[in-house]
Parts: C-alpha cells; sequence; structure tokens
C-alpha cells in the first residue's frame, strides 16, 4: 500500500487526507481548483502545527505527514497510481457516480475505489464502474483525526478481498471498523438521523431550548454531544440532504422536521455559517 487519493476537500476530505499522511501514506489531495486545494492545506498545516506542538505528534509523524501530503486538481494527475481511492464530495447520488465513473476511467484495474457516504447506496454507485467488486464504503465520522469508527459498508457485489482490504486500512488508520451489509443510513445514520430529527420537533415544538435538549442528551443518556450541536457541527445541508434521502428509501418516520428546512432555506446551516441552532463567532 503506497498512496491513498481523496476527492474533495472538504471538511470531511481534509480529514481524511489528514489521518492518512500522519498514518505514513503517501496522500494526494484533489479538488476542482488550486485556489479550494490552498485553502484546504492551510487548514491542514494548521492541525498538523497545532497537534505537534500540543505533543500528540511525534516530530518524525509530523515531518513525514507534510512531506507525504500533495495538492492536486486534476483528477488524472491525482488519481491514476493511487492503490486507494476515497470519495468525499458533495452527498448527492449523482455527483458520486459521475466521480466514480472518471475514477473507472483513470485508475488502474486493481485501485480499490471507496466513498466515504453516511447514506448512500455503495451498490448503485459501484454499478456504474467496470469494477464493482472493488467498490465499498468507508464511513468516516466527523472529527476524522478524534473520531475512532470507521463503518464499512460493503455492496452487494463488493468482494471480500475489497472488504478485508479496507479493513486493513482502517487498523493502519489507528481506526476501528465495524462491517455493515449495505442498508440505506446504514447502521449509525439511521439511528443519529432519527434522534436529531427528533431533538429538532422538540425544539420546534417548544418543549425545551436547544441548550437544554442537548444537556439532558449528554447528562442523561451520556452522549459526548448533543444531538443539536452535532447536527450544526455536521451542516445542516449535509443532514437535510441525508435526510431526504432516508425519507424516500426508509419512508414516514424519517421525514425532515420544517425546523430543518426552514434554517437550510434561511441558510442557517450551522458552525460553517456561522449560525444554526447556536451562534458561533
Amino acid at each position: 500500500m503506497k498512496q491513498i487519493t481523496v476527492i474533495g476537500s472538504g471538511v470531511m476530505g481534509k480529514g481524511i487526507a489528514y489521518a492518512s499522511a500522519v498514518s505514513g501514506f503517501k496522500v494526494v489531495l484533489n479538488d476542482l481548483n488550486d485556489e479550494i486545494l490552498e485553502s484546504a492545506k492551510k487548514d491542514i498545516d494548521e492541525l498538523l502545527d497545532s497537534s505537534f506542538h500540543k505533543g500528540f505528534l511525534k516530530e518524525e509523524s509530523y515531518q513525514n505527514a507534510k512531506n507525504n501530503l500533495l495538492y492536486e486538481a486534476n483528477l488524472e494527475e491525482a488519481a491514476k497510481d493511487a492503490n486507494l481511492v476515497i470519495e468525499a464530495v458533495l452527498e448527492k447520488i449523482e455527483l458520486k457516480v459521475e466521480v466514480f465513473q472518471k475514477l473507472d476511467r483513470i485508475c488502474k484495474p486493481e485501485t480499490v475505489l471507496a466513498t466515504n457516504t453516511s447514506t448512500m447506496s455503495p451498490t448503485e454507485i459501484g454499478a456504474q464502474t467496470s469494477r464493482p467488486e472493488k467498490v465499498v464504503a468507508m464511513h468516516f465520522f466527523n472529527p476524522v483525526h478524534k473520531m475512532k469508527l470507521i463503518e464499512v459498508v460493503r455492496g452487494l457485489e463488493t468482494s471480500e478481498e475489497t472488504v478485508a482490504f479496507v479493513k486493513d486500512i482502517a487498523v493502519a488508520l489507528k481506526k476501528e471498523a465495524v462491517e455493515v451489509n449495505e442498508f440505506p443510513g446504514f447502521v449509525t445514520s439511521r439511528m443519529n438521523c432519527l434522534i436529531g430529527n427528533e431533538a429538532m420537533n422538540l425544539l420546534m415544538e417548544g418543549v425545551s431550548s436547544a441548550e437544554d435538549i442537548d444537556k439532558a442528551m449528554k447528562l442523561g443518556l451520556n452522549h459526548p454531544m448533543g444531538p443539536l450541536e452535532l447536527a450544526d457541527l455536521v451542516g445542516l445541508d449535509t443532514r437535510l440532504r441525508n435526510m431526504e434521502y432516508l425519507y424516500a428509501t426508509l419512508g414516514e418516520k424519517y421525514r425532515p422536521c420544517p425546523l430543518l428546512v426552514n434554517y437550510v432555506k434561511a441558510g442557517r446551516l450551522g458552525k460553517k455559517s456561522g449560525k444554526g441552532f447556536y451562534e458561533y463567532s
């Protein structure tokens, strides 16, 4: 295993690139243009510097990560030599299929193609390639450098060899892997979206404040973060796309809370926009 290519330099893409680089892999991060990648590089460098100065990274790992990270706007250049490609673009099935069709043409036949999705179908994505047996979902969690879990989701055609390969990568990234047979929402997203959506309904109905709903879940049920805080961190637009997908595939109990819909319409997207269920300076 030599090179991991990450497609998409948003929050998740940057996190996956960082975790892969500090674990010793050569990493190429790809996005639409150099301006976007320069911003991603700045964020990753700041995280590397902070982790090093706080003692979380030894100097050797820090220097190796700096040397291992490359930034490339040309998709073919970024992916042609990869052993593993991890796609981390928006949760839109049409966009993911388009990316995988391009990767299928560019990458070596033995390259494994993984989608970092919380809800989408690796079977549907893999069917649009000539290598469905080498397509799998690797669902990372935010923030990637702190969260220990990767959901490894096998599609209908995903081979045992591919599942074993990505589970070995998870170990190399110092993560724990759980193996999941594909079904909309997998394990964590189905549970998490239900909890978050009900918290939004509670807020909309005036049952309690956002602060007290989150406090109740943290202190009463030992959740490390409240469901509304978590939705703000993930991004309310991302959460809405997930809910709409689950609603379409699993039915009425996943109908998005009207308050979530209105917040997204108003541009209240959570932490990334400065305002969601909470305000951020």
